[in-house]
């Protein structure tokens, strides 16, 4: 009997490649004005962020350092000036990447959904505290979904297994009573279940006719919209 569910964040509930393509292409703007946009800005900051949020996640450099190893190899494939001060350069990204910020349309409906079910529902977030509960504040969930597990409280980022045997010792459940539901297939889906705990992929980016409700039989069970989800329990 699945007793709790746990929603990944970026790119679950909150909508963080919009807040990052408005972020990316202003910050841009304000730092070369005239410079000549480029369509491909915000996949190449989200690539960014995938290759260097893992030195982080390992313990290799801070959280600010990782930041400014993005920012200074997003201004030279940008061929754009680097700023002198990259924490202050970083302050002024996040400046617009919050001014940005909101919810998918189908996040609060879900929970909604789900509220009146007797479950316990949650975040499990590879992000940092003060931010993702920013971000649930902003998109107004913060008060519906607790607790809201991170690193810093379970020791461990996803797909770490200790990441997800923490989440399910906090809550005071075993993996099997847990299901999990994100955007990463490795995070959110499959690093969970083997530990036991049901995942979810919540692929936005595939047509629904195309995905169905499962990958394949070896695959986790896949959905295009939260709004799936309540039946997908059921």
């Amino acid at each position: 009997m699945i007793r709790a569910v746990l929603f990944d964040l970026d790119e679950t509930l909150f909508d963080h490649r919009g807040a990052v393509t408005h972020a990316a292409v202003a910050w841009t703007r304000a730092l070369a004005p005239g410079h000549r946009p480029r369509t491909d800005i915000p996949a190449l900051w989200l690539d960014l962020e995938r290759r260097h949020l893992p030195a982080w996640h390992a313990g290799e450099c801070s959280f600010a350092e990782q930041r400014r190893r993005r920012l200074r190899d997003f201004c030279h494939l940008m061929r754009l000036p680097l700023p002198a001060d990259l924490d202050a350069a970083y302050a002024d990204f996040l400046r617009h990447y919050e001014a940005a910020w909101t919810a998918f349309p189908d996040a609060a409906d879900t929970v909604d959904a789900l509220s009146g079910r007797g479950l316990t529902l949650g975040v499990l977030t590879n992000g940092v505290p003060v931010q993702q509960e920013a971000k649930l504040r902003r998109i107004g969930l913060m008060d519906r979904l607790d607790p809201v597990l991170t690193p810093d409280a379970l020791g461990a980022f996803k797909p770490a297994p200790e990441c997800y045997l923490a989440a399910a010792a906090k809550l005071g459940l075993l993996p099997q009573e847990i299901l999990l539901i994100g955007d990463d297939r490795e995070l959110d889906a499959i690093g969970p279940s083997r530990v036991g705990m049901h995942g979810v992929w919540l692929d936005r980016h595939t047509d629904r006719h195309e995905a169905g409700h499962h990958t394949d039989r070896q695959g986790p069970p896949r959905i295009t919209s939260l709004r799936e989800l309540p039946a997908l329990l059921d």
